[in-house]
């Protein structure tokens, strides 16, 4: 027979690796591609998780990533980046990963479409 002892010892490893394995399935995601940006035309207009666009905020939307997550991207012309929070969704324009905030276009120096480096944080 078992003691409860020793079957709560099984359970918090059995837990603990399960827990290991999802995390390591899940690595910080790493994505190219283009890069566009909002035009003034959107500020004030609500975003895909309710709250309105500020075109001097650093947001941005995407495909997938869950809202609120925050993202690195480096713009791969010059090296600079920018840590946006995806509030989003978007862009529907093949090609492009990611659609940028003014304020977060502008720090990294984008005029128009460029090629981006996504990290997740």
């Amino acid at each position: 027979m078992v003691s409860k002892a020793k079957l709560a010892i099984i359970g918090l490893a059995v837990a603990g690796s399960v827990g290991a394995t999802l995390q390591a399935s899940t690595p910080a995601e790493a994505q190219s591609g283009a890069a566009s940006w909002y035009g003034p035309g959107f500020q004030g207009r609500r975003t895909a998780n309710g709250e309105r666009f500020n075109t001097h905020a650093f947001t941005a939307a995407h495909r997938r990533l869950p809202f609120g997550t925050r993202v690195r991207v480096t713009n791969t012309t010059n090296g600079r980046s920018v840590v946006v929070r995806i509030n989003d969704r978007g862009p529907f324009i093949g090609g492009r990963v990611i659609d940028l905030s003014q304020a977060s276009a502008r720090a990294i120096g984008m005029s128009g479409v460029a090629r981006v480096r996504l990290s997740r944080l």
